[in-house]
Parts: structure tokens; sequence; C-alpha cells
């Protein structure tokens, strides 16, 4: 009998634990440096601890046994299937538009990403900070609000907001890694950035910003 769905989303889920079931797991272990047991690996991503079944290949949040949205399994996995076989980190942070081969998503990016973001903190410049500080960002010099954030242990992103005053309207802007399309997908670079909107309203106590992408 065939499987029903819910959702394309759910659908493109399953076939990624299955593609992840076929994956050398020793081999993803060492390349990554994930911490393991015989069930799980145990990765961090935006300050979130998740574990990845060994069985059935299934992600979840380690510290409530939780199912994570769609962007942030899709973006574990991916780094998993098209990270380079040894990538490293530039540590230099540059706008969207300079990250290599995004340039199909700048739009979405700008749309679904930094409006909603923009919206969202807008006037909440405190609560922004402390956010950025539950997911383990440290402080930057730009912006009201400006944290270097990891995403996994491997890179980090930038956020940046310039609050309202009364001649400008509300800025926020996000940087990235140079060499993120090293570790993942360019598509998943705009799912990152929809976790991280995400993730900081959930840490800032804000009505929940959820941007499903793909």
């Amino acid at each position: 009998m065939t499987k029903e769905y819910e959702s394309n989303y759910e659908k493109v889920t399953e076939d990624w634990r299955n593609r992840f079931l076929a994956m050398d797991q020793e081999d993803l272990i060492e390349r990554f440096q994930l911490e393991h047991d015989a069930d799980w690996l145990y990765l961090r991503y935006l300050g979130q601890p998740l574990k990845i079944s060994r069985r059935s290949g299934e992600i979840l949040f380690a510290d409530r046994g939780e199912l994570p949205g769609f962007n942030t399994a899709m973006t574990a996995y991916n780094m998993f299937y098209y990270a380079k076989e040894h990538p490293v980190a530039a540590g230099e942070l540059v706008p969207f538009r300079q990250v290599k081969r995004v340039y199909p998503f700048e739009r979405a990016y700008q749309k679904q990403i930094l409006e909603p973001f923009t919206r969202t903190f807008s006037g909440h410049v405190k609560e922004l900070q402390e956010a950025c500080e539950k997911l383990g960002g440290t402080r930057l010099p730009q912006g009201d609000a400006g944290y270097r954030i990891p995403v996994y242990p491997y890179f980090d992103v930038a956020v940046l907001f310039w609050d309202k005053d009364e001649e400008f309207e509300a800025q926020g802007n996000m940087l990235f890694d140079a060499n993120i399309t090293d570790f993942v997908h360019e598509e998943d670079v705009v799912c990152i950035a929809a976790d991280v909107v995400q993730y900081l309203t959930q840490a800032a106590g804000l009505e929940e910003v959820k941007i499903y992408v793909g």
C-alpha cells in the first residue's frame, strides 16, 4: 500500500530520512566531529541541541524530544549530503548577494526573510539583543543590535538591526560566512536565514515567524 503524506514537506522529509540512512555514518562522525552513541548522532544548530536517530534517520530536539521544523531538518540532512569533503569556514561574513551561487534566491530572501525580520523587531531592540544572546550570539559593533551567531559549530551568521527613528524606517540585514555553500546547498542558505528569524522570535517571546522554504 502506498504511504499517504499530509503534505509535500512531509514526503520530502521522509525521502531525506531514507537518504540519510544510506550514508556512511562513521564517515559523518569523523568529518563533522559529531558526538554520538549507539542510537544517536548529536549536533548543535542555532543554539538548539539536535539528535539524529541512527536507526530511523529522524531528527529531534535533543532537550525536548520534539520534531524540528522543515527548514531545520532539511539543512541538517543537506549538509551531510552536499558538504565538500573537507569544508573550511572562511571566517569572513558577507552579504547574501556575495554568497556563491545564491543569486536565484535573492528575491525570496529579501521578501520572505529580511522584510518579516525587520517588521517583527521594529521597536523591539532589547528583545532582539536578548534573543541573540540566547542563541549563543556575541555582540558586534554594527547596528542597534548586531550579533554573530553560530549556525553549526563550523560556521556563523551575523544579524544586524537598526531600529526606526524620526528619519528612517527600521532596517535589518544578515551576513553569512563566505564559504557557507561549501557546507550546505545554496537553497539552504535561505532555510538557515528563515530559521534565524523563527528562533529569534521564539527566544524573544514575540509572535513566532515561521517561514517555509522550498
